[in-house]
């Protein structure tokens, strides 16, 4: 039985380090579904709220993203038509995004700077519009004639992946959300750290139509938790299932070599 022993010894260690491995990716999923149910009531909360006065710009360079973002605010500017058309807006491609539903087809959305009564200037983006394929030449969205009542939702810019390209220059096209740099190429100047997701006023033509946001996120967590428990039993039963077979393999041959005998 020592011969035995020793022979499933590296198979066990083997095993046991796989069992860990599924139980800890099974403990993660369920700690990912918590975070991902705290995420949600967060947002859920913060969506729902009536909107507040925008923070004031002296305060701008403090603002806590975590405890800021997706916050609801309410204000009054003038959106800037800038150096020329192709200086008026921003576009970001999307093709649908988990916190409007309204959106069923690629299209992009429109930044655009909006200037506040004391002079600072706030990105907004100012709603979507479908095209399949934006170019340069797109026409710029119309903008609203004198200062107008935006009511929207604080958003931060994105970082670009290590894969993903932030800007093309020949379509005119941003494919990362990131006001800071958006406003570099288009010399709008100086801007809130923040941009602003509109809701509301809605152009007279309809387009870029903003949109409430609503909390539309995937949980999966728990499946992908009973996935990784499952497996963990599975290899469990196929490995006692394996170490029976080769007991009894082990205790077989000594019998067969006596009746040779």
């Amino acid at each position: 039985m020592s011969a035995i022993r020793a022979r499933l010894l590296l198979p066990s260690l083997f095993a046991l380090a796989g069992f860990v491995v599924l139980l800890g990716l099974g403990t993660w999923q369920l700690e990912r579904k918590a975070w991902k149910e705290g995420l949600i009531a967060n947002l859920t909360r913060q969506l729902d709220a009536p909107p507040q006065p925008l923070p004031p710009p002296q305060s701008w360079a403090t603002l806590d993203r975590s405890e800021s973002e997706f916050r609801r605010v309410t204000f009054r500017a003038e959106f800037l038509p800038g150096q020329g058309p192709s200086q008026r807006e921003a576009r970001l491609f999307t093709g649908g995004t988990s916190l409007r539903d309204d959106i069923k087809a690629p299209g992009y959305f429109v930044f655009a700077p909006a200037r506040l009564p004391d002079g600072s200037v706030v990105v907004v983006n100012r709603g979507y519009a479908p095209a399949a394929h934006p170019t340069a030449t797109t026409p710029p969205a119309a903008l609203p004639g004198g200062p107008v009542g935006v009511v929207g939702v604080l958003r931060w810019p994105d970082q670009p992946g290590w894969f993903d390209s932030d800007y093309s220059a020949r379509d005119d096209l941003w494919f990362v959300r990131d006001q800071m740099a958006m406003a570099v190429r288009k010399n709008w100047g100086a801007v809130a750290p923040f941009y602003v997701e509109m809701e509301e006023p809605v152009p007279s033509g309809g387009l870029p139509k903003p949109g409430r946001m609503k909390v539309n996120l995937p949980n999966n967590h728990l499946q992908y938790a009973i996935t990784w428990y499952g497996l963990a039993g599975v290899l469990v039963a196929v490995f006692a299932f394996w170490v029976r077979s080769r007991q009894r393999e082990a205790k077989a041959a000594p019998m067969e070599g006596g009746e040779k005998a």
